[in-house]
């Protein structure tokens, strides 16, 4: 019993057996688990991790990047004639800080933060995306014109992958978002 893995431990009620010398069966009225089936849990975990610590550092970056070029479209950029551009980039960059706050503060509230301005932020990037390709002289330049291809999309990609991340087990876990049994 002390050598089955403790991830298959908590699964263990009626049988455990070790069938070969690197796999376990553990039976749990009908939930079987091998160690084949951890093996790309624990890749996608890994993939997971990884993704938060990425988002960490990109996301204060991608803020830094559009709240500079609000300010330079806003305050700097000679016969300005639209300001729509720059409104968009300073809420993108608002968005992002926000969003930001939820990779760092491991509390609930600040993971509801973040999921929210993930939705938010994808739903801006894909209306904006979509409005910049029928009318590109209204939207103009922003970071979330042509689905964040001035930015090598990461506007797009960025909070599909966050939101991926908040929402996995391991994650909601370390924020106590959902079932403590889970």
């Amino acid at each position: 019993m002390s050598r089955i893995p403790n991830q298959f431990r908590k699964h263990l009620v009626c049988l455990c057996a070790k069938t070969r010398v690197t796999d376990w069966v553990c039976v749990k009225i009908g939930f079987m688990t091998t160690q084949d089936s951890t093996v790309s849990e624990n890749a996608l975990s890994g993939f997971i991790r990884a993704a938060g610590v990425i988002l960490a550092i990109s996301y204060p970056v991608l803020a830094l990047s559009a709240g500079v070029r609000a300010f330079y479209q806003l305050f700097f950029k000679e016969g300005v004639t639209n300001y729509l551009p720059a409104i968009l980039s300073a809420i993108a960059a608002v968005s992002y800080l926000l969003a930001t706050i939820g990779f760092v503060v491991r509390k609930r509230w600040a993971w509801r933060l973040s999921v929210t301005m993930l939705a938010f932020e994808l739903a801006m990037v894909l209306t904006i995306g979509v409005l910049s390709l029928f009318i590109p002289d209204t939207i103009g330049r922003t970071v979330w014109g042509r689905f964040g291809a001035d930015y090598g999309f990461f506007p797009l990609i960025q909070p599909l992958l966050g939101l991926a991340w908040l929402f996995h087990r391991e994650t909601r876990r370390v924020y106590g978002i959902g079932r403590a049994d889970e």
